[in-house]
């Protein structure tokens, strides 16, 4: 993990962030011991991102399925 000083961090902040998402985080030290640890937040996605399912059917089949279960019963 860099190590960036206060100074440094603040001149060049933009590739600080840059090298903090490519690597997972980087620690910035002020002048009096202080230190501190910068890291990207997780993506958040959407619960509805989910992965396609590949069944093989034509549109006609998943259109007459869909049909078919909306005639009333």
């Amino acid at each position: 993990m860099k190590e960036y000083t206060y100074s440094e961090a603040r001149q060049r902040l933009a590739a600080l962030l840059e090298r903090a998402r490519r690597e997972g985080s980087v620690r910035i030290r002020r002048q009096d011991g202080t230190v501190f640890v910068l890291k990207p937040e997780p993506a958040k996605g959407s619960p509805l991102d989910v992965q396609p399912v590949e069944l093989g059917l034509s549109m006609e089949q998943i259109l007459a399925a869909v049909r078919e279960g909306r005639r009333p019963a």
